[in-house]
């Protein structure tokens, strides 16, 4: 086809680009729709608690995933960092995915057990008690509200309308694992779970 004709005509262009995006788009995910590797949970991996799925929402209503990212990609100079490289199986539970890809702060895929829950604690009231460097805000007030738990059950239950595995049992008790814990509590047991398949050498 002459290219002149292609480049005169907008309606044709844009057909064209259609279907250049849709071949682009097909050829990128499908295969990855039907792949074992990235549709099948890894070995050990469990539906994330009661606690930490609250601690999860507190995690993205401050907008922790908007300076940390949640991927440790294969380049050397992440895994060295960072810990082993982020994968596929490891995240089919996470409804909405929190890869990030802005680093403020580190990445927090593998920070799972690094610190110990005062250590977390003192950081989430004042970073700078800990990390002097640090650009991070304080968050004071997640010491001071408590959760109710209320509809703990009722987000597991979305969860497990998409495929998470959450028994009946998960969800009958997920209120009383929840309520009268700080949302302190709840974040700090959200970021003790991240990564640990894979933990840190």
């Amino acid at each position: 086809m002459n290219h002149e004709i292609l480049e005169k005509n907008v309606g044709l262009m844009i057909l064209f680009i259609i279907i250049a995006i849709s071949f682009g788009t097909l050829v990128e995910l499908v295969p990855l729709m039907i792949e074992r590797q990235t549709n099948e949970p890894a070995e050990g991996l469990e539906p994330i608690a009661a606690l930490p799925l609250e601690g999860r929402d507190i995690y993205i209503r401050e907008g922790c995933n908007n300076c940390h990212s949640q991927m440790v990609r294969t380049l050397r100079s992440d895994v060295e960092r960072f810990g082993h490289y982020s994968t596929a199986n490891e995240l089919v539970y996470n409804h909405p995915h929190l890869w990030g890809s802005k680093r403020t702060g580190p990445d927090l895929a593998r920070v799972g057990g690094r610190y110990s829950d005062d250590w977390h604690r003192l950081h989430f009231y004042n970073p700078r008690d800990v990390v002097p460097e640090s650009n991070m805000p304080a968050y004071p007030w997640l010491f001071e509200r408590e959760l109710s738990g209320e509809h703990t059950a009722a987000k597991m239950e979305a969860l497990r309308a998409v495929g998470v595995p959450y028994t009946d049992e998960d969800i009958a008790t997920a209120a009383e694992k929840v309520a009268g814990k700080t949302e302190i509590d709840a974040l700090i047991a959200y970021i003790q779970q991240l990564g640990l398949l894979y933990p840190r050498s």
